[in-house]
């Protein structure tokens, strides 16, 4: 009995490709939900971020979040400061509830493959960055109105950013910063001619 099937499209592939539409689908639902949110912290990004950074601890990313529902701000550290490696530091995430009057997160060091690799991520390129995340914040809070509720060093088209992620009236921003200037990064299309 012959069988019409693609190889290269097995049961693996489509099982991820599903979920993946449904995550998508979610998400946008989840973004605007965290929007709301936001206006019930009582504590800015910025405040998180100076809270953990205790040399040599330093802050490598940081954003606010939805966790079973209820707004957590969420901070990934790397203990032993920017000069020590990945293999050799330790990384962890300082999550709290920001609604309260005081921010008491707890913190969680990293053990599963997902979290140390994006943290070690982080890390690398914080460590090639001169400004901190603090610094980057500061920075989009001038050029963005808005609430600044995430900000993440990442690769975009293999060049070092900050990408930083801003509510204005409900809507989400998306800031990107070179990392090594702190310079706005244009579109890749900004100079191609409208049709």
């Amino acid at each position: 009995m012959k069988t019409n099937t693609l190889p290269w499209l097995s049961i693996a592939t489509l099982s991820a490709v599903i979920p993946l539409g449904a995550r998508l689908a979610a998400g946008r639902s989840g973004d605007e939900a965290l929007l709301k949110a936001l206006a019930g912290s009582k504590h800015s990004l910025t405040e998180g971020i100076q809270q953990v950074s205790k040399a040599p601890e330093t802050a490598i990313s940081a954003k606010f979040e939805l966790e079973d529902g209820k707004l957590s701000l969420s901070v990934y550290t790397a203990e032993k400061g920017l000069g020590a490696e990945a293999d050799h530091n330790v990384l962890k995430e300082h999550a709290g509830n920001p609604e309260e009057a005081a921010w008491k997160p707890e913190a969680e060091v990293f053990k599963d493959v997902e979290h140390v690799a994006r943290a070690s991520e982080h890390l690398t390129l914080a460590a090639l960055a001169p400004s901190t995340l603090a610094d980057v914040v500061k920075k989009a809070e001038k050029d963005q109105p808005g609430t600044v509720y995430s900000v993440t060093p990442a690769l975009r088209e293999r060049k070092a950013v900050f990408v930083v992620l801003v509510a204005d009236k409900g809507k989400p921003v998306e800031l990107v910063y070179d990392l090594l200037t702190g310079s706005p990064v244009k579109p890749v299309n900004a100079g191609a001619p409208k049709k």
